[in-house]
């Protein structure tokens, strides 16, 4: 199949609150996890050499990084064999349908760099070849080697910042258990349609304490994430995420074409935003 080029390149990042319950140790809903498998190679499928998938990491990641010794530069080291399981269950179910799909550690590639505007310093090379060769590469959370030596974690939530550095600017979208920045707290329905990167602090106003268990700043983390993903030129979104959804195909098409009835919280430059 060739590779669909007028498609933009999209930074797809599913949540583990999708398929994992974070507050027990080990939980994966199998069914659940199987239906976003079937998303995620039916839109590789469609637009290969177009997608990266970023994974959350479910009740396997946040675990790895609860009760770390601030003491240990190395304390977050387990973090790394905790995601690195999860990419893989991602990458067998993914090759069981038929997609030729590769497992990335994002320290092999990248570093924190405080001189860098991003702070970060990426290698592009290997995301470009394996898009060229229509691999879909798969990636999560991890640790990247600081000046000093140690290790600092990387929520999923910052991958895309690492992704957009490396490529260049790009769609991200985040998929998650909420619809996107709930303007009514908890339990809302009503939804921020849009967050200007340049003068993001009014939506904070809208971000709640996140659970006990949740170590990547929920949905503060995530705006914090895309802010600095948008402000390097990126369009980002976020939505909830359905198992049951008959495909995905629509995220990569224009934003001004998706459905009204979708809401959804997009984080970019004021000229991204739509009337």
């Amino acid at each position: 199949m060739p590779t669909h080029t007028d498609a933009p390149l999209l930074i797809l990042k599913i949540g583990g609150s999708l398929f994992s319950d974070k507050s027990r140790p080990g939980s994966l809903d199998e069914k659940a996890f199987d239906a976003l498998v079937r998303l995620v190679a039916d839109l590789h499928q469609a637009h290969r050499g177009r997608l990266l998938l970023v994974t959350g990491g479910g009740a396997f990641g946040h675990g790895a990084l609860r009760g770390l010794d601030p003491g240990d530069p190395f304390a977050p080291l387990p973090f790394v064999d905790a995601t690195a399981g999860v990419r893989w269950r991602w990458v067998t179910r993914l090759t069981d349908r038929g997609v030729r799909a590769l497992p990335l550690q994002l320290g092999a590639f990248s570093r924190v760099d405080p001189g860098d505007p991003t702070g970060i310093a990426a290698c592009a090379e290997p995301l470009a070849s394996l898009l060229a060769a229509g691999v879909l590469p798969v990636l999560s959370g991890d640790c990247l080697i600081r000046p000093d030596g140690a290790l600092e974690a990387f929520s999923s939530d910052r991958t895309p910042e690492v992704l957009i550095r490396a490529l260049g600017a790009a769609r991200v979208v985040m998929l998650t258990d909420v619809p996107g920045l709930l303007t009514g707290g908890p339990g809302s329905d009503r939804v921020l349609g849009f967050v200007d990167a340049l003068d993001p602090a009014p939506a904070y106003a809208h971000v709640w304490k996140e659970s006990e268990w949740d170590v990547s700043g929920a949905m503060q983390g995530k705006l914090d994430a895309l802010v600095a993903c948008a402000r390097q030129g990126a369009d980002c979104f976020i939505m909830r995420g359905r198992p049951d959804a008959v495909d995905l195909r629509v995220l990569l098409t224009p934003p001004a074409e998706w459905p009204a009835s979708t809401p959804r919280t997009r984080v970019a430059l004021p000229s991204k935003e739509i009337p």
